[in-house]
């Protein structure tokens, strides 16, 4: 099993397949005119404005669930494995995938509003949703693919890793045992995840803002300390980019495929995993959860992800295997594992008795908040994929304690299993995503157009998806045709969002669908 998932990561993290994503994400930044730079005010903007519904919670709810989702063990022990696996030009290579991510962050957080359904009084949609409704019937077999591959992900291969990485944290910090730290975690998230997606919403909106500036603050703190570091720390992150600096020399696939790997792990830009909580957002134009998504990606790689690798560099508390991932080329710590010991030994070294604890607490929640997203992402494709909603409650409470159980095998497991098995879990349905937003970036890209136009005239956008040529939109045509008949955007959006009724995509996308909208 295990030379069967490394041979499946070999091919679906191999150089093309990267290329790929990066290509995807320029080709989005010219034709949507670069909105990761030219509409940061917006994307702030859209998170401190909007409300929610019964039906559908806040922009910032939704990006904070998101983001819940995509800060993580990868801001931690996956900066430290890219650096490890690719040298300290990993680093470099995961800005350029934030840089290039974003509008593919906005394009498919924006189609998923587009294509979003109620379902059991929720809204919901995602990948699995936009494919069917934006492709057409004869589609139908990759949103069930990719439903599918979210299920076994966010149940089985991804909630290993999130445990592991805390019990490593907990066990450096205070000598814990490993299967009792995740015994606690699988308590814990079984009281919150059986309450409900309001609650889930509001306790990841709570935890996630505190977490993350908690975290940059000391990595501020660390780097300011080492300020002496600091410039050739920068220097041998550029130089080892491109492996101009002799120590990387033949490292350039390396830095290039580790950096974009972990990158995508850590922001889940592509994977469609942030555009499952978009679709839940109570917004008037689906580009404005777009935009708030991308936000995301900026908040997860450009300042936690950076602020993880700057205190292990400045502080020279790394090792970096060669390309054959046995050789040491560089070491500094010596018998310290990749990981989240890494981030503690830097915190420790300018901050004596600080970093373990500290550290140990930061993995905690930022790895707590991302198992409950993934709650989120199994209950929204389960949804999708069983239509009897008996059998549906019954899927979704039987997926919850799957992943419980997932939390306490991971906990007890050595890193780089379940690195490997997170790895094919998210390339798996990384790249049916991918597949899908080529299909449909043409209506991404309108759907950028019609916000663009609208912002010019100096009005709110409001989306009528009939008027740039969008069908299957059933949700946005109600909403749009109160909004014509009362001149109030929020009062149709809560009108649609309590009268609505329930649908199912699969039974919802009408005859002319076929041809999709590509």
């Amino acid at each position: 099993m295990e030379q069967f998932i490394a041979g499946a990561n070999a091919i679906m993290w191999s150089l093309p397949m990267v290329f790929g994503l990066l290509a995807l994400g320029l080709y989005f930044t010219i034709r949507m005119g670069a909105p990761q730079l030219r509409r940061i005010p917006d994307m702030i903007g859209q998170l401190v404005r909007g409300g929610s519904s019964s039906a559908g919670i806040s922009s910032f709810q939704a990006f904070a669930m998101a983001l819940g989702g995509r800060i993580g063990v990868g801001n931690i022990a996956g900066v430290a494995t890219a650096i490890s696996l690719g040298g300290p030009g990993a680093l470099f290579w995961m800005w350029v995938t934030a840089l290039l991510g974003a509008p593919v962050a906005l394009a498919e957080s924006s189609l998923a509003q587009l294509y979003k359904h109620k379902v059991r009084g929720e809204y919901r949609g995602g990948p699995a949703y936009y494919i069917l409704e934006g492709l057409g019937r004869n589609w139908r077999w990759l949103a069930v693919a990719y439903a599918a591959a979210t299920v076994f992900a966010t149940v089985i291969t991804g909630p290993q890793i999130q445990a592991n990485a805390v019990t490593a944290a907990t066990t450096q910090a205070w000598g814990w045992d490993p299967l009792w730290v995740g015994l606690a975690m699988a308590v814990l998230f079984c009281v919150i995840v059986f309450g409900g997606m309001h609650r889930l919403a509001r306790t990841v909106g709570l935890v996630v803002p505190f977490m993350a500036a908690a975290y940059i603050i000391v990595g501020v703190v660390v780097v300011a300390l080492m300020w002496q570091q600091v410039p050739a720390m920068f220097g041998l992150i550029f130089s080892s980019a491109f492996a101009a600096d002799s120590v990387y020399a033949g490292m350039l696939g390396a830095a290039i495929s580790w950096g974009v790997r972990r990158a995508v792990y850590s922001t889940e830009i592509g994977t469609g995993s942030g555009a499952q909580a978009s679709a839940a957002a109570h917004v008037s134009h689906p580009v404005k959860q777009g935009l708030a998504q991308a936000f995301s990606a900026f908040v997860d790689t450009l300042f936690v992800c950076t602020v993880t690798g700057l205190m292990i560099l400045s502080t020279n508390s790394f090792n970096v295997l060669g390309p054959d991932e046995e050789t040491l080329l560089v070491e500094r710590v010596p018998g310290i594992e990749a990981g989240p010991a890494w981030v503690q030994t830097a915190v420790d070294s300018v901050i004596p008795a600080f970093g373990p604890a500290f550290v140990a607490v930061a993995v905690f929640l930022f790895s707590f908040t991302t198992l409950l997203s993934f709650a989120f992402y199994a209950e929204t494709n389960l949804a999708y994929l069983i239509p009897n909603k008996s059998v549906q409650r019954a899927c979704i409470a039987v997926a919850r304690l799957g992943l419980a159980a997932s939390m306490v095998f991971g906990a007890v497991q050595t890193s780089t299993l379940v690195w490997s098995f997170a790895d094919f879990g998210v390339g798996l349905y990384t790249w049916v995503n991918i597949l899908a937003l080529v299909l449909l970036s043409p209506v991404a890209i309108r759907l950028m157009k019609d916000y663009d136009r609208q912002r010019r005239a100096g009005q709110d956008p409001v989306l009528d998806p009939r008027a740039i040529g969008v069908r299957n939109a059933t949700l946005w045509e109600q909403i749009h045709d109160e909004y014509e008949r009362t001149g109030d955007v929020t009062a149709a959006l809560d009108h649609v969002a309590d009268t609505a009724p329930d649908t199912r995509a699969i039974s919802v996308v009408r005859p002319h669908g076929e041809r999709g909208q590509g």
